[in-house]
C-alpha cells in the first residue's frame, strides 16, 4: 500500500518519499488511518518497526489543514514526550524531514543545553514540541510554556518512561494537557504499569500490536558466546577481525565500562567512540554523527545514551555486558535490523552472568545455545592493558623547560656525595694471578705503608 492510500497529503508523502521510504510498515498501515480519524493509539511493535513515523506523520497531516489564523497561534498544538535527549533528536530530525516541504515549527526540548535558547524559540512560536519530562517541567515551572492548546499528545517509549523513573514527572505534564485532545501511546513492551498509564490517560484507546509480544524482530539473528570477563575485550577484538563488521553498537552496563572498552579499541587501531550520560549534548552529538557518517567503526554506549539511536546500516549489536534487564535487551539489539533489514545481536556471556541469559530466554519464550567463539583460542591468557604513562600538564611542561632545562646526566654515587674527591682505584687485572705460596706478613706491611695518613 503506497503513502498517499493512507489518506496523507501531497506535500507530505512527497517529504517521505525525498527520505528515501517508497511504503509504509506494518504498524505505520494500521497505526496511520486510525491517527487521522482522531483515535486513542496504543501501539505495541518491535523497536526498529517505524513506529516514530507512525505518529509523526499524522501529526504533520493534521498541522497541513491549518487555517491561517491558526497558523499565527504560537501555543504548542502537538506535544510528544520522550525519555531520553537522543530520541528527541531523533524524532525533532523525522519531523524535520517528512515535512521539508511544510516548514512545520518544530522544537526539541531537552536537558544538557542552553535553556535560554529553547525560550527563544518558543516565543517565538511553535506546532510540534519534542521533550524530556525533566526538561519540559523546567519550562513549564518558570511559566515558558502553556499546553492549554495541545490537541495531540504522545507518550514514545512508555515502558522506558517506567524503567527510568519518568512516570511521575508524566503524570504531572499528562495534568496540564488540555482533556480535549487525542493520546497516542507507543512501546516497544506492554506491561501492567504502562496497562495503568494507558487507562488513566486515554479514552477507549485501540490497541495495535505488530509481531509477537516480547519477541525481537526476525530480521536479527541472535548469538550467545561464553565469555569469561578478563577475555571480553580479546573475543571482541577477535569478532572485529571480520571484514563484514563494519558498524558495531557495543552496549557496556556501566560509563566506566564504555570507556575503557573505547580505550582499548582505539590502541588496537579501531576506530571507536563512547557516549554516555556523562558526555555534554555536543560530545554525544559528535560522537553520533561520526559513527553515521563511518568515521567511527564502533559506537560504545550505555542503555540509557543509546536510546535514539537511529543509524541506517548497524551490521552488528553487541552486548558486551549482558543487560539486567530482559527489557532491555529487546531494545538493544532492535538497534540492528531495522526496517526488515538484516542484522546480528552478540551476546557475551561470564559465568556469572548465565542467570541474566535464563532471564531473556523466559522473556522472549525461546532457547539459546552459549557456544564458544569458533577460532578464538580460551586458553590463551587474557590480553593486559598496557599502562599509559602519566602526562604533566602542557603549561607545566612549559614551565619547566624555560626555566629548568632538563639535564640528562647520571645521578652521582651517594658514597662520593661528600664533595672531596677521591682518586681512582684501578681495577686488579682481569687474569691476575694469586702466587700460590704468598707471603702474607710482608704483603699485608706493604699494603700499611702505602696508607696515608688521615690530616684532620
Amino acid at each position: 500500500m503506497p503513502f498517499k492510500e493512507l489518506g496523507l497529503s501531497d506535500q507530505l508523502v512527497q517529504g517521505i518519499l525525498a527520505t528515501g521510504f517508497s511504503a509504509p510498515t506494518e504498524i505505520q498501515s494500521k497505526a496511520i488511518p486510525l491517527a487521522l480519524a482522531n483515535k486513542d493509539i496504543i501501539g505495541a511493535a518491535q523497536t526498529g518497526t517505524g513506529k516514530t513515523a507512525a505518529f509523526v506523520l499524522p501529526i504533520l497531516q493534521r498541522l497541513s489543514h491549518q487555517t491561517e489564523a491558526q497558523r499565527k497561534i504560537h501555543h504548542c498544538k502537538a506535544l510528544i514526550l520522550t525519555p531520553t535527549r537522543e530520541l528527541a533528536r531523533q524524532i525533532e530530525e523525522a519531523t524535520l524531514a517528512y515535512g521539508r516541504f511544510m516548514n512545520p515549527r518544530t522544537l526539541a526540548v531537552y536537558g544538557g543545553t542552553n535553556m535560554q535558547n529553547q525560550v527563544k524559540h518558543l516565543q517565538r512560536g511553535v506546532d510540534i514540541v519534542i521533550a524530556t519530562p525533566g526538561r519540559l517541567l523546567d519550562h513549564l515551572k518558570h511559566r515558558n510554556i502553556t499546553l492549554s492548546h495541545v490537541q495531540v499528545l504522545v507518550i514514545d517509549e512508555a515502558d522506558r518512561m517506567f524503567d527510568m523513573g519518568f512516570i511521575n514527572d508524566v503524570r504531572k505534564i499528562v495534568a496540564e494537557v488540555s482533556k480535549e485532545r487525542q493520546t497516542m501511546m507507543f512501546s516497544a513492551t506492554i506491561s501492567k504499569e504502562v496497562r495503568g498509564l494507558m487507562s488513566s490517560v486515554q479514552k477507549h484507546p485501540i490497541l495495535i500490536e505488530i509481531g509477537e509480544p516480547r519477541t525481537p524482530v526476525q530480521s536479527v539473528r541472535q548469538i550467545f558466546y561464553s565469555a569469561p570477563r578478563e577475555k571480553k575485550i580479546d573475543i571482541l577484538l577477535h569478532l572485529l577481525q571480520a571484514k563484514e563488521m563494519d558498524s558495531v553498537l557495543v552496549f557496556s552496563r556501566t560509563k566506566r565500562g564504555a570507556d575503557k572498552v573505547s580505550h582499548r579499541l582505539e590502541r588496537r587501531g579501531i576506530k571507536s567512540v563512547a557516549i554516555h550520560s556523562d558526555r555534554s549534548q555536543a560530545q554525544r552529538e559528535r560522537a553520533l554523527a561520526g559513527f553515521k557518517h563511518g568515521t567511527y567503526r564502533v559506537l560504545v554506549a550505555t542503555d540509557v545514551a543509546a536510546r535514539g539511536i537511529d543509524v541506517e546500516g548497524i551490521s552488528h549489536v553487541v552486548n558486551y555486558d549482558i543487560p539486567s534487564f530482559p527489557e532491555d535487551y529487546i531494545h538493544r539489539i532492535g538497534r540492528t535490523g531495522r526496517a526488515a533489514a538484516t542484522g546480528d545481536a552478540i551476546t557475551f556471556v561470564s559465568h556469572d552472568e548465565v542467570d541474566e541469559m535464563k532471564k531473556i530466554e523466559r522473556f522472549t519464550s525461546r532457547h539459546f545455545e552459549l557456544k564458544k567463539l569458533p577460532g578464538f583460542d580460551y586458553s590463551k591468557p587474557a590480553e593486559t592493558a598496557p599502562a599509559v604513562p602519566a602526562q604533566r600538564h602542557p603549561k607545566h611542561r612549559t614551565q619547566r623547560s624555560s626555566r629548568h632545562p632538563r639535564q640528562h646526566h647520571r645521578r652521582p654515587d651517594h658514597r662520593i656525595s661528600s664533595g672531596r674527591k677521591q682518586e681512582e682505584r684501578p681495577s686488579p687485572p682481569v687474569n691476575a694471578e694469586m702466587p700460590e705460596n704468598p707471603d702474607w706478613k710482608s704483603l699485608i706491611s706493604t699494603m700499611v705503608g702505602k696508607l696515608k695518613p688521615h690530616k684532620k
